[in-house]
């Protein structure tokens, strides 16, 4: 692991390289999939708990990090909601030339289906503009809702998140 965690609160791609909740480049262009990037082993599964596709397991030793078996992952969001760290996301690579990234998301008002917004990575740097494709807070997500973006398919192992244009 880099010490970009420690020193600066955030993941470089080289942390995800080998993480077991992160599928292959060729899953993730069959449809969308979950991405675990959770690599610190700390006491936690609720990830394990939320699936029902038996697609995320943890095992017996409760800091083991969350092993993805992608080829169960329906890319359905429950572990995306159920995940108290915000640190797992949905990716979709079988859009053409754009990927679908799917986030936890826990401000008011959601985003609007259509909306323009900045891309950002997981420093919060800006990489360019973004469509909200859908933003869905349900009961059984227990108050994270989820918001999807679309963006250019070489970002959607970058962005994380996104920033509201100002008006």
């Amino acid at each position: 692991m880099s010490d970009c965690l420690k020193t600066n609160g955030y993941l470089l791609m080289e942390d995800l390289a080998n993480a077991p909740g992160v599928p292959s480049a060729e899953r993730r262009k069959q449809g969308p999939v979950a991405i675990f990037e959770c690599i610190q082993e700390i006491p936690c599964n609720p990830c394990e708990q939320a699936c029902d596709k038996d697609a995320v397991r943890v095992g017996s030793k409760i800091t083991d990090r969350p092993e993805l078996n992608a080829e169960n992952c329906s890319g359905c969001g429950k572990c995306v909601s159920a995940c108290p760290g915000q640190a797992v996301f949905i990716v979709d690579e079988s859009k053409g030339d754009e990927a679908y990234v799917t986030l936890p998301y826990e401000f008011l008002p959601l985003p609007d289906k259509g909306e323009i917004v900045l891309a950002l990575d997981r420093s919060g740097s800006v990489l360019g503009e973004a469509r909200i494709v859908r933003s869905r807070l349900l009961d059984s997500m227990d108050r994270t809702a989820q918001v999807t973006m679309a963006v250019p398919l070489e970002w959607s192992m970058q962005a994380r998140f996104f920033k509201r244009k100002e008006a």
